[in-house]
């Protein structure tokens, strides 16, 4: 077998580098922070665009300018919101001045005044019959800001003099704002002349079209930390079991990414830990106490028996935490930690919100989530969708993988690999491990 020569090596790493900054960047512009690597997305554009097509089933826009990659949702309650610069999460009200902002650049002239671009907001709210509070207070002109100052990050807007900032001032101020209506255009990607309202644009945004199962197996092996079998339709999970190696492989070619299979479904790895806009381990007090948290829930609540059914186990994807247990472990934690490590005060003071931030944060990394229903059950699924696996194929059966009860927490496979576990190397074999749930499937 012949060696793959320097040049396709180079060509390899440079299709991979500029894959993997679309993914986590979907809009990149010429002249901003990844000023460096655009160069790349351009030099590679055709190849790009065919292989976003292709493997995940999303449309790419290469220009001279900007790149833009349209991703599609993964459904309802899989998102989750953006935020500001300080960390705190957009509003519903931030989300809409954000939409009137937009629809009003799309048609704006290339030079504004910020005033004339609030007048112009206000006059659109109207139009679409929304309320917008002209009283002055600091808080609405604050939220107003946030939406502004996210059009600057993206490139739709420039701040030629002055900035955005100022509209939150005391006395209004003014700034001269330059608009890139392509940019503006290219923002919002769900099919939004095709929804009646914002759960139907959700649903069809999620709709993966002609790649049916494959496309959508594929967004969540490259959009979540891991996937879960039942969290999945027969068809996807049919998909999946029988393709899943090969897949590995295609990701790890395609994106640098190392796949790792188990009893209750595929986690997507990636080496140099870019590919997330969470982490975990990590800094603050939300990691700290979500780290901790996890490791006295896995103690507490693994089970017996799980494993692979092919090798005597039983799937076991989740298992229900009792209520009150969070809140109890939270308090300890923070009688435990709070001064000594530092703590933030809010959540010394609060720990309802450090056990509903801890919660949140531990739910996106999907290491517990909410029960109820789920995809495998229907719940989700785009309409004329493919369900059942093509011609009466036996699937997986998840059906007690995961018990628990509308409204309560339950503890996900995943959750083990961060619990803590002391390892004696030796020298005839390599050390135990603690990874997820369960057995590696043969």
């Amino acid at each position: 077998m012949a060696l793959p020569s320097s040049h396709d090596v180079a060509l390899t790493a440079e299709r991979r580098s500029a894959a993997r900054l679309l993914l986590r960047h979907p809009l990149v512009t010429a002249d901003g922070p990844h000023a460096d690597t655009f160069p790349l997305v351009r030099r590679h554009a055709d190849w790009l665009v065919q292989r976003f097509q292709q493997v995940l089933g999303y449309r790419l826009l290469v220009e001279a300018s900007y790149a833009r990659l349209f991703k599609a949702g993964l459904g309802p309650g899989s998102g989750h919101r953006m935020e500001r610069s300080t960390g705190t999460p957009f509003t519903p009200r931030t989300y809409a001045y954000l939409a009137l902002a937009l629809s009003v650049l799309v048609t704006a002239p290339e030079q504004l005044l910020l005033s004339r671009l609030v007048a112009d907001l206000r006059a659109a709210a109207a139009d679409a019959g929304l309320a917008v509070d002209d009283s002055g207070r600091a808080v609405e002109k604050r939220t107003l800001a946030a939406a502004l100052r996210q059009l600057v990050v993206w490139g739709a807007l420039t701040e030629t003099e002055g900035s955005v900032g100022s509209v939150a001032a005391d006395r209004d101020g003014e700034a001269l704002l330059t608009v890139n209506r392509d940019i503006a255009r290219s923002i919002v990607a769900g099919p939004l002349s095709h929804s009646s309202d914002g759960a139907d644009l959700v649903l069809r945004a999620a709709d993966p079209g002609f790649g049916g199962p494959r496309t959508y197996v594929r967004r969540q092996l490259v959009e979540t930390p891991a996937v879960y079998l039942d969290e999945l339709t027969g068809a996807e999970r049919e998909w999946l079991r029988t393709r899943q190696r090969r897949e590995a492989q295609a990701f790890a070619e395609l994106l640098g990414l190392e796949a790792e299979i188990r009893a209750e479904g595929i986690a997507m790895i990636d080496p140099e830990d870019e590919l997330t806009d969470l982490q975990l381990p990590g800094t603050g007090t939300v990691a700290q106490a979500a780290l901790l948290l996890v490791d006295r829930l896995v103690r507490r609540l693994r089970p017996e028996g799980a494993g692979h059914p092919a090798t005597g186990g039983r799937l076991t994807v989740g298992v229900p935490i009792p209520p009150g247990l969070v809140g109890e472990l939270v308090d300890e934690l923070l009688d435990q930690y709070g001064q000594r490590a530092n703590w933030h005060r809010g959540y010394l003071e609060d720990p309802s919100a450090l056990r509903a931030d801890v919660l949140e944060l531990l739910s996106r990394m999907r290491l517990v989530a909410r029960a109820g229903r789920l995809r495998s059950d229907g719940h989700g699924v785009p309409p004329q969708y493919q369900i059942s696996a093509g011609d009466g194929r036996a699937v997986t059966d998840v059906s007690a993988a995961r018990p628990g009860v509308t409204g309560e927490w339950v503890l996900l496979a995943a959750a083990a690999r961060y619990a803590t576990a002391v390892s004696i190397k030796r020298a005839d074999r390599r050390p135990p491990q603690t990874d997820l749930i369960g057995e590696t499937p043969s």
